[in-house]
């Protein structure tokens, strides 16, 4: 059961409920085509770009990506210096911009709510476990980057 509180589960459900709703419910609510192709397709790239730059630098490092884990080394390096957590920066601007792509306005809320859930299931315990893991490397990382941007 464990395997299903992962963030890839999380992100599919919204964009489920988003596709749902731009299929079965439009209302005629839109974005307007061009906008929404462009900006959703950047927004889409930009957390792809993110999440690949993220699990390179884990890789290079030999940490585990896993959300649950206690990871191995503290990555401080690469992408990691702009944001404590760009996999989920990824997810959610994925989960934006394909939102935008459907038109899925009433949507929209979900954006925040996936951030929540993100933040409340996995973004503090993992910070728990590297604040005790990694003791004055994480205050020192902690206090110069942020958690999201």
């Amino acid at each position: 059961m464990k395997w299903i509180d992962i963030p890839p589960v999380w992100l599919g459900a919204c964009v489920a409920l988003a596709w749902a709703q731009a299929t079965y419910l439009p209302l005629g609510l839109g974005f307007g085509e061009i906008w929404a192709d462009l900006l959703g397709g950047l927004l889409v790239g930009g957390g792809l770009v993110l999440m690949l730059l993220a699990l390179t630098e884990m890789r290079r490092q030999k940490t585990t990506i896993m959300p649950h884990e206690t990871p191995s080394q503290l990555v401080q390096s690469g992408i990691f210096t702009r944001s404590r957590n760009p996999i989920y920066l990824g997810d959610v601007l994925i989960l934006a911009g394909l939102i935008l792509r459907f038109d899925a306005v009433l949507c929209l809320p979900l954006i925040p709510i996936l951030t929540w859930v993100l933040e409340k299931r996995f973004i503090i315990g993992e910070e728990d476990r590297m604040r005790r893991t990694f003791r004055a490397d994480w205050a020192r990382y902690e206090a110069k980057v942020r958690r999201w941007l």
